[in-house]
């Protein structure tokens, strides 16, 4: 009853339609100040502003350039929590699960488990090909790099979770009375929001499907599992371990990794293996661990109204 969870707060169309503007705006205008500001410090006129990624992490500085680009997913995050609590009057644990309290257990398993696989790939890739590497390990900036990330990585990915999976699903769901057409709109947004990073130009528009299949991934985890938890671990996992492991001249993040990749950029099997071996079983090994049932009345059912769900509950609508 994730998306019911909506109900306990105030669930009114309108809500959602002003929570979206001030999500926004916190989120693409507030929170990109900073980096607009010293893009313009930096240069000797808006005119001669760099504009894509390669150009600004040039002028800024790998990390000062993190930072900035971070820093405007603590705005929006911090936009989304004023939205929750006193737009919608929703608490923010039932925003995040059906659950009495949220679970660290399960952040913390997804965060570990896709953690060591998703290392071992990298590693692993690293010791089959290594012409394609060279080992870039910097100690004081990559030490900067390693705080920024703990602080500020978690921030971004959870931002992306409670936007896409969190309050557009729960907001859609409620208004359609559907789960299928949330997870999906959800799913392909989430893909979708990756469309101008640097790896699409770069490797086309089949780089996508990695992007929409994670989407529909932690879609499934979310609908299956009740709440954001394990999306929430295991988005963390993906973008901090990637920030510090490995970078590249093409690519969104573009930090003082241990290693880069000086390879001519290919859309090849490293796209579509995560998409259609690991998630699915991944998904195998947490519905075992979870003991999840009844997959379609959970993924494709219909959402209760909030009478229906009111007179279920009894008021207490937490799982145990």
């Amino acid at each position: 009853m994730f998306i019911e969870q909506g109900y306990k707060g105030s669930s009114e169309g309108w809500r959602y339609i002003v929570g979206l503007l001030i999500i926004f705006f916190g989120w693409q205008i507030l929170g990109g100040i900073p980096l607009l500001a010293a893009l313009i410090l930096k240069s000797d006129s808006m005119m001669n502003m760099p504009m894509d990624y390669g150009s600004m992490a040039d002028t800024l500085g790998l990390n000062m350039f993190f930072f900035l680009v971070l820093l405007t997913f603590v705005a929006a995050m911090g936009s989304l929590w004023l939205v929750v609590r006193f737009v919608h009057r929703q608490s923010f644990t039932s925003f995040t699960t059906s659950r009495k309290k949220v679970d660290w257990k399960r952040i913390l398993f997804a965060f570990s488990l896709w953690g060591i696989v998703s290392s071992v790939m990298v590693m692993l890739d690293i010791y089959l090909s290594p012409e394609n590497y060279i080992f870039n390990f910097k100690p004081m900036p990559f030490f900067v790099l390693l705080i920024l990330s703990i602080v500020l990585v978690p921030i971004q990915t959870s931002f992306e979770e409670y936007f896409t999976r969190g309050y557009l699903m729960q907001g859609i769901g409620i208004a359609s009375k559907t789960k299928w057409l949330p997870f999906v709109v959800s799913s392909s947004l989430f893909g979708l929001l990756h469309i101008f990073n640097p790896e699409v130009e770069k490797l086309g528009y089949g780089v996508l499907v990695f992007y929409i299949g994670t989407g529909f991934f932690l879609g499934i985890l979310t609908l299956m599992d009740e709440g954001l938890e394990l999306p929430l671990g295991f988005h963390a996992a993906n973008n901090l371990f990637t920030a510090l492991l490995v970078t590249a001249d093409w690519t969104a993040f573009r930090t003082n990794s241990l290693y880069k990749d000086i390879s001519e950029p290919v859309l090849g099997w490293d796209v579509l293996i995560p998409v259609f071996v690991f998630y699915p079983i991944l998904i195998l090994i947490l519905s075992k661990k979870y003991g999840w049932k009844n997959w379609k009345e959970r993924l494709f059912g219909k959402v209760m109204t909030k009478e229906e769900f009111v007179a279920l509950t009894d008021g207490d609508s937490d799982l145990a």
